[in-house]
């Protein structure tokens, strides 16, 4: 996904924007990047931080990034920030999000305003530039940023370093979040809201979806005001968002306890609890966004908690990250260690955010039965993902297929399941309980159970019609 930090100050901001920027590299680990501007000049640096962590890359750069502006970046596509001279003004620009309508952008650019672009690898065009190339086409950054915003299908949520302080834009329909931070002496901008707490800042302003303000060390000014329309992303407080970041005005660590407890009343009224569960040792999450979920579950069912995976972090990044499925597996196994005396001839509860294609669960499961688990109870935070991301790309699959819920579908219907696709998100019924039935099999599980998407909504406790919901439903 990516995540994006700013900073005015009325000091150096280097060292506040590099620990701020370092703050959201649990969002990416393929590139980051920071800019400052001094009153005369722009600095800039960016690196590949695949292989290691952004302070070990940055660090040697915070002498030379001189200024009392600045923006950062975490990316998990393109090299930012961009830095353009354009005849608007310079500016530099990061960005986070997707955009689903690039080709027909770019070939408007080109054919129109005699645009061009640098290709990266693999002939991908960077984003960022296609977003910078846009706000180019009107006579002001402002009138720009509105303007990128509304031809822009997908999500783009971004901060343009520009004017003596910060343009922060929210994405259209608010699906990634934007909040601003203030001290006695300046202002932050951040994806995560608590980036800035270490630093001192407390959020004075959240902005709302499509919602444009430009920022200085002084004072706030609106640009564009908030659409009356949100889908802010649910997966935010499932998976991505750190757990001390509030999102909308809800903790990410206190909607995992509800989103647990609510799994766990679920699994009474069922009377899985009193049947094929029964007798369960332990109660556990996958480090580390299932952790709190466990927890939620183990209190409001009254079975222990304990941890026997322990995730080993000073070197191992996120698993979903790299590209290959192959060293993704590796990680994942990698990063895990287990405590044999938690496993070993037990019967376990584990809970895990999500599953997307399954061949992580599958691993995990080959895993404890190695390690002698007696039986092994799946529950899901979330519903089955029944559709591929296409506003924000949470996973890596290139189509449907890959996901273990349209696989068994497919072995379930043959050709005609797309067909059927409404019955399957249907929780509960005939054909989605088939499903679920099909994909306990086939990541040999004990037993199998996901939440149901009005449980999982309830748990978020913002208004539901202000959340995405696509990857479960398909529906925007």
């Amino acid at each position: 996904m990516g995540g994006v930090f700013g900073i005015c100050s009325k000091t150096e901001c280097a060292t506040d924007l590099f620990f701020g920027t370092d703050y959201h590299s649990h969002l990416g680990t393929r590139r980051g990047g920071m800019a400052t501007f001094d009153g005369r000049h722009f600095s800039r640096a960016i690196h590949n931080i695949e292989n290691s962590p952004f302070r070990t890359k940055f660090e040697p750069d915070i002498a030379d990034l001189k200024g009392y502006v600045g923006i950062g970046c975490i990316s998990d596509n393109d090299p930012q920030p961009v830095l353009l001279h354009s005849r608007i003004g310079t500016f530099a620009v990061v960005t986070v999000g997707s955009i689903s309508n690039k080709a027909e952008l770019v070939n408007t650019l080109v054919k129109d305003n005699n645009a061009y672009f640098s290709e990266l690898s693999g002939g991908r065009i960077n984003d960022t530039e296609l977003v910078a190339s846009l706000i180019c086409r009107k006579n002001s950054i402002a009138e720009g940023i509105v303007f990128a915003q509304n031809v822009i299908e997908g999500s783009m949520t971004l901060l343009i370093l520009a004017d003596g302080g910060i343009y922060a834009a929210r994405d259209r329909l608010g699906r990634t979040p934007l909040s601003i931070g203030e001290r006695e002496d300046g202002r932050c901008v951040s994806f995560e809201s608590f980036a800035y707490f270490n630093l001192g800042y407390k959020t004075c302003y959240e902005l709302g979806a499509g919602e444009v303000m430009f920022v200085t060390a002084d004072k706030l000014s609106q640009i564009s005001k908030p659409n009356k329309t949100m889908r802010v992303c649910s997966f935010l407080w499932t998976y991505y968002g750190y757990p001390t970041s509030d999102y909308e005005g809800v903790n990410v660590e206190q909607m995992r306890y509800r989103c647990g407890k609510s799994l766990a009343k679920a699994d009474k009224l069922s009377g899985k609890l009193a049947g094929a569960c029964g007798g369960v040792d332990y109660v556990a999450g996958v480090p580390d966004s299932g952790t709190a979920h466990a927890i939620g579950y183990a209190n409001g069912s009254g079975i222990p908690f304990a941890r026997p995976l322990i995730k080993y972090t000073p070197t191992w990044p996120r698993s979903f990250i790299p590209r290959e499925q192959s060293i993704r597996n590796l990680i994942a196994r990698m990063k895990l260690i287990p405590i044999n005396p938690l496993i070993e001839n037990k019967k376990l509860l584990l809970i895990e955010d999500s599953i997307v294609r399954g061949t992580q669960m599958r691993g995990m499961t080959d895993f404890l039965s190695a390690c002698g688990v007696k039986e092994l109870h799946v529950r899901a935070a979330c519903p089955p993902i029944l559709f591929s991301c296409k506003y924000l790309n949470f996973t890596r699959s290139k189509s449907e297929s890959e996901l273990v819920a349209r696989q068994v579908i497919d072995s379930l219907e043959g050709k005609g399941g797309e067909a059927h696709i409404d019955e399957y998100a249907d929780f509960g019924s005939k054909r989605y309980l088939k499903m679920v039935e099909a994909i306990q099999k086939k990541l040999n599980l004990t037993t199998l159970a996901y939440h149901s998407l009005d449980g999982l909504l309830d748990s978020v406790g913002v208004d539901k019609c202000k959340l995405c919901t696509y990857c479960w439903n398909g529906k925007e």
